[in-house]
């Protein structure tokens, strides 16, 4: 069974984790070209829209022809190595804010993800896979999350 058929309809909330292979400036939509370094990119959402976690999910786990947030951009140069959900509440917000004050993570760009709240951006770089293990314990010690490796996609 593919991953996709195992996600929830429910709503609720992902981080998707991105590693870029090599530093490069790439054109992300309005807020134009910005580089961004080698290394891990954690990116947050919500799904409370038809369909859920599945439904918004399916668009970020496929290819886009034509992009529409931030991260469709960004993920034509990245893979996608994992994928983190919490089904039944809304913590994009928070899982921003604790990955860069808790664990050091730090803004690519501003405005990344977070055209439609107040956030700085939902879009956190960390140098290593380390971080990735740091934020896996500290985000699960507020949410029971359900884990995916995504690198065969």
């Amino acid at each position: 069974m593919s991953i996709e058929e195992r996600l929830t309809t429910e709503p609720g909330s992902y981080l998707l984790w991105y590693f870029l292979s090599r530093g490069q400036d790439i054109e992300v939509g309005r807020l134009g070209p910005q580089f961004f370094r080698r290394g891990w990119y954690a990116y947050c959402g919500s799904a409370f829209g038809p369909g859920g976690l599945r439904g918004r999910l399916r668009h970020h786990l496929g290819e886009t022809a034509k992009p529409h947030w931030h991260i469709d951009y960004f993920k034509a140069y990245a893979s996608l190595r994992k994928l983190w959900l919490c089904a039944g509440i809304n913590m994009e917000h928070d899982w921003s804010r604790m990955l860069v004050e808790e664990l050091g993570g730090e803004l690519p760009c501003h405005g990344f993800g977070a055209s439609d709240c107040q956030c700085r951006s939902h879009f956190v770089y960390f140098p290593s896979q380390l971080s990735i293990r740091a934020a896996s314990s500290a985000i699960s010690n507020i949410n029971k999350i359900k884990r995916y490796r995504c690198h065969s996609l």
